[in-house]
């Protein structure tokens, strides 16, 4: 049996483009559920808008001082990127939502609580790490054209999704330089996505599925999504590209 029902879509945060690949996916898919790579508390964020609070110390207690400071750094470093491109950090999973309200259609939250993620960030980062960020971020300022040639991203484009090969090579450098980061930011969230878009099309038999999450989780999520069904009745998943 084939699984033509989910539509996995690869997008940037703060790329233009990403807008538009949300909106032909919703068009052609003509979904029931558009599920996003959001929790409760993200969701709420972005919904706030410019109107958004600061990140409160009171979340310390919660998830740990580098998850807090991870977290202000993040937040700062995004909309830094979103006033570059003129362009607010996180309106491809808004635009998701807004299409899913004005279209009538149901909308799946899919990641893991952002608390969680923060505390076992909090756990999880070692002396090593710690040091690779400080040497990181120290030559990124000092010769950034050089840091971003590394990676491949000497021509990266802001407005767009990133290539396959530039995310592979981003996602590569991640890995090996930052394993216990890596593990708790990508891997472990991609599983839990995979396992949560698994439970909704196995409770929703005949609802079509659009899933729009970073395009740095797409690849995976397809590969995990697609193991599940296979040793699960050995169902196969067919929509595994990204939307162009």
């Amino acid at each position: 049996m084939t699984i033509e029902r989910l539509l996995i879509v690869g997008t940037s945060h703060i790329a233009r483009e990403s807008i538009e690949k949300v909106r032909k996916a919703v068009s052609e898919h003509d979904p029931d559920i558009i599920a996003v790579e959001l929790d409760r508390n993200r969701l709420a964020s972005l919904m706030m808008g410019k109107k958004r609070q600061k990140a409160s110390l009171s979340l310390i207690s919660k998830i740990g001082v580098k998850g807090f400071l991870f977290l202000v750094l993040a937040s700062w470093m995004q909309r830094k990127l979103g006033q570059f491109v003129k362009l607010e950090p996180g309106s491809d999973m808004l635009e998701a939502v807004r299409l899913a309200k004005k279209e009538n259609k149901k909308i799946a939250l899919i990641d893991q609580d952002i608390q969680i993620t923060l505390s076992k960030f909090s756990k999880s980062l070692s002396w090593g790490e710690r040091w690779h960020f400080v040497v990181d971020l120290f030559r990124g300022l000092i010769n950034p054209k050089k840091e971003f040639n590394k990676l491949g991203m000497d021509t990266l484009d802001l407005t767009k999704v990133p290539t396959d090969e530039i995310i592979i090579k981003m996602m590569s450098f991640f890995e090996i330089r930052y394993p216990n980061l890596f593990r708790v930011l990508v891997t472990e969230r991609n599983s839990y996505m995979a396992r949560r878009l698994y439970r909704i099309m196995i409770d929703n038999p005949m609802s079509k599925v659009v899933a729009v999450v970073g395009a740095g989780h797409e690849k995976e999520m397809t590969r995990l999504v697609q193991s599940l069904f296979e040793s699960n009745g050995g169902i196969t998943y067919s929509q595994s590209y990204n939307v162009g």
